[in-house]
């Protein structure tokens, strides 16, 4: 079993930046391929980005590229989100996710999850 925690969400204004961490225990991250999403009410939940097991690759949705960092920690077990220039639609509570597999933008292929993070940009 892996149990992971996110922290670091909060209130910024539009342009501000915000650095999400997802801490991860009862497996070693270096194990498997990480990633963060996010759900808006009444939308479906939404790949953000994802950062292989070694960390060598990065994987980003087209709405935070070049906005947006991941990055990862092996030796702490941490996963960061470093966000940048935000904006209100990336208001929404954040995701850290985990799978023993390669990478995939689908949320359904991830097996672990964290509970969240609320992070709410105003304009």
């Amino acid at each position: 079993q892996v149990q992971l925690v996110e922290s670091g969400g909060g209130l910024v204004q539009a342009g501000g930046s915000l650095r999400l961490s997802c801490a991860a225990s009862g497996r070693t991250v270096s194990s498997l391929m990480m990633a963060w999403f996010r759900q808006a009410p009444g939308k479906e939940r939404e790949f953000v980005a994802a950062i292989s097991r070694s960390g060598g690759s990065t994987y980003y949705a087209d709405s935070v590229k070049g906005r947006f960092t991941i990055s990862r920690d092996n030796a702490k077990n941490t996963v960061y989100l470093q966000m940048n220039s935000l904006i209100p639609e990336d208001t929404a509570p954040y995701y850290c996710a985990a799978r023993g597999g390669f990478y995939s933008p689908q949320y359904l292929n991830y097996d672990y999850w964290g509970q969240g993070t609320q992070v709410t940009v105003s304009s």
